[in-house]
């Protein structure tokens, strides 16, 4: 008599797939065998392949002359605890990645802590993991990705002021000296339209020609000097105007003023004044 043995049936794995449009493929294989600690599953001249099990993931390179990570937001991988977060953030920089790093940000309604690194056409990187999924609002976070959209080239001067120091009365740097200047929740603090004034003008002045003025901040429909707000959102002790603030920016030498971002539905209401994160983008005049 013969025995029939019933095998299991092997489900294969479902692996995430991506597709990158990049502008050097030897520089870009470079950089995808260092952030995820191994060599390409398949390398041709026009074409290469990474294929990860931890996460399942397929992705793909493609060289098309095109720079800046296409329409892409950005793209991510969730880590299972911070111990594997610290232990991947330690590995790339190690190795010459550059990356920052964000703790307890609130973001699409979660609770994150993250960092960020970027590959050589500027396409963003998100590594996190997952504090609290169950968050009542959007939350202020996942910004990196328009402070950081333009194409620089490596050498470029960045000055960038963020949440929680205080405001320099000057920026240490010479005129016509910056190619960009970022201003990460700077008008959060408390300050005066005078003060917010000079921080632009300051801004203007160490600017080269030519060079662009990145603002980030929490804004609402009208100001609120004691907005009170809960979680990570604590450390914003000022919400100006959104109308006011891009009236300050375009009273300014500066041009080619653009609202990158005004998020709907807000992040907060508080006291009926609905908040938004928000983005300006600014130029100075090239001579």
């Amino acid at each position: 008599m013969t025995t029939s043995i019933s095998l299991p049936t092997i489900v294969p794995l479902v692996r995430f797939h991506i597709s990158l449009n990049v502008t050097n493929l030897e520089r870009s294989v470079r950089f995808y065998e260092i952030l995820f600690d191994r060599s390409p599953a398949k390398q041709r001249s026009d074409y290469a392949k990474f294929e990860t099990d931890q996460p399942p993931l397929v992705l793909s390179l493609e060289p098309n002359g095109k720079s800046g990570g296409g329409t892409l937001n950005h793209l991510g991988i969730r880590l299972g605890n911070a111990r594997q977060l610290v232990a991947t953030q330690e590995r790339l920089e190690k190795r010459g990645v550059r990356s920052q790093r964000e703790e307890g940000v609130e973001c699409c309604y979660a609770k994150q802590t993250k960092f960020w690194v970027q590959d050589p056409d500027n396409t963003l990187w998100e590594f996190y993991t997952l504090d609290d999924d169950s968050l009542d609002r959007r939350g202020v976070g996942q910004s990196l990705e328009v402070m950081t959209s333009s194409t620089l080239p490596d050498d470029a001067v960045v000055w960038q002021h963020r949440l929680g120091t205080p405001i320099p009365v000057r920026i240490d740097a010479c005129d016509d000296s910056v190619d960009e200047v970022h201003l990460r929740g700077s008008f959060n603090l408390p300050t005066l339209p005078e003060d917010r004034q000079r921080l632009i003008a300051e801004a203007t002045r160490v600017l080269k020609p030519g060079g662009r003025l990145l603002l980030q901040m929490l804004s609402g429909e009208k100001e609120h000097s004691t907005p009170e707000l809960s979680g990570p959102g604590a450390v914003v002790k000022f919400v100006p105007a959104k109308d006011e603030l891009m009236q300050l920016v375009s009273a300014s030498t500066l041009s080619g003023l653009r609202l990158l971002k005004y998020d709907d539905p807000p992040c907060f209401v508080h006291d009926g004044i609905a908040m938004r994160e928000t983005h300006i983008e600014t130029y100075k005049q090239s001579r």
